[in-house]
């Protein structure tokens, strides 16, 4: 496949001047990160609602809660690593516990950090972000995903959590696109076997279904964007309709995206079901496609795993 790459995070920065414009009340903080992160772009058309912490991530979640009581529509944005593993006592007493309107809009999140190493590739976020009650939890697939996704949530009550990543993507999607929380979207019908995929590796997913249909297995693709509330319908629908399932995530598969459907399948329609993820263990530095290729996150891993939950299925 041939695909149009362009970076995620943009689409959050203008998406957030497009909601600072339609909203007095959107604020915006950042932890000494606003070029990486795109919150520059809301800076530069609303300085007076933009607010620099410096790096003070913990502080930043406690502040952002405090604008949140007030009225306020908190979108908080740093990197991964920084969001969520430094921030997370903040985020679980301050923001989640209470509920308030608070939307972390975490960068640079995966493997594909690359040559930052382990000490910046965050694999946990959803994990750590999921077990958190009241919290939304949200893993774009591109650019438009990214930007109607942000635009969404501002119009929805309580903490949320959206993922992007540091390299450019496929686009799967274009302006038309109507982004749903809560809701899988197929970009591909399949009788065999679904692929459930999430963030970079939906394009990797459409890939394999591509290959597979060339030795006759036919596969169905869903994008679970939103991984809390999971769409447990689309699951046991999936489940029923191709009794096999593999997910793909660019994160450790302990309690990550995989984990969520395969609780799903559990408890309402046990089929066999692959996790195509990071193993449990840190990364190391080097380069995005290299760091992909050497944890497994290709197409050809994919597809060993369809080959494997074809196998079992009754």
């Amino acid at each position: 496949m041939k695909w149009e790459l362009k970076n995620m995070r943009p689409g959050f920065g203008e998406a957030l001047v497009e909601l600072g414009e339609r909203y007095h009340q959107v604020v915006a903080l950042n932890a000494d990160l606003s070029g990486s992160t795109t919150t520059a772009m809301f800076d530069a058309a609303y300085p007076e609602r933009f607010f620099n912490v410096g790096v003070a991530e913990q502080n930043m979640m406690g502040i952002a809660a405090g604008l949140a009581t007030t009225g306020k529509i908190v979108f908080a944005s740093t990197f991964a690593m920084f969001a969520t593993g430094r921030a997370y006592d903040q985020i679980r007493q301050s923001i989640a516990y209470p509920k308030l309107n608070v939307k972390i809009v975490a960068t640079h999140a995966g493997i594909t950090v690359g040559g930052d190493g382990a000490s910046h590739q965050m694999h946990e976020d959803l994990a750590l972000m999921r077990v958190l009650p009241h919290m939304t939890v949200i893993a774009p697939a591109d650019y438009w995903e990214t930007k109607k996704a942000v635009l969404k949530v501002a119009e929805t009550p309580g903490p949320c959590y959206i993922r992007t990543g540091r390299t450019n993507t496929p686009l799967l999607y274009d302006e038309d696109y109507k982004f749903h929380i809560g809701r899988a979207n197929r970009l591909r019908d399949g009788d065999d076997v679904t692929l459930i995929a999430v963030g970079l590796m939906v394009a990797k997913a459409l890939e394999a279904a591509e290959e597979l249909e060339k030795i006759g297995i036919s596969a169905r693709v869903e994008n679970m964007s939103t991984i809390k509330p999971i769409d447990k319908k689309m699951i046991i629908k999936a489940a029923k309709e191709t009794g096999a399932i593999v997910t793909c995530e660019e994160h450790n598969m302990i309690v990550g995206m995989g984990s969520a459907v395969a609780e799903v399948l559990a408890g309402y329609e046990p089929v066999p079901q692959r996790r195509v993820g990071i193993p449990d263990v840190f990364g190391e530095s080097g380069e995005s496609e290299e760091l992909m290729e050497a944890y497994g996150l290709t197409v050809e891993n994919i597809i060993a795993n369809v080959k494997k939950a074809v196998s079992m299925k009754r």
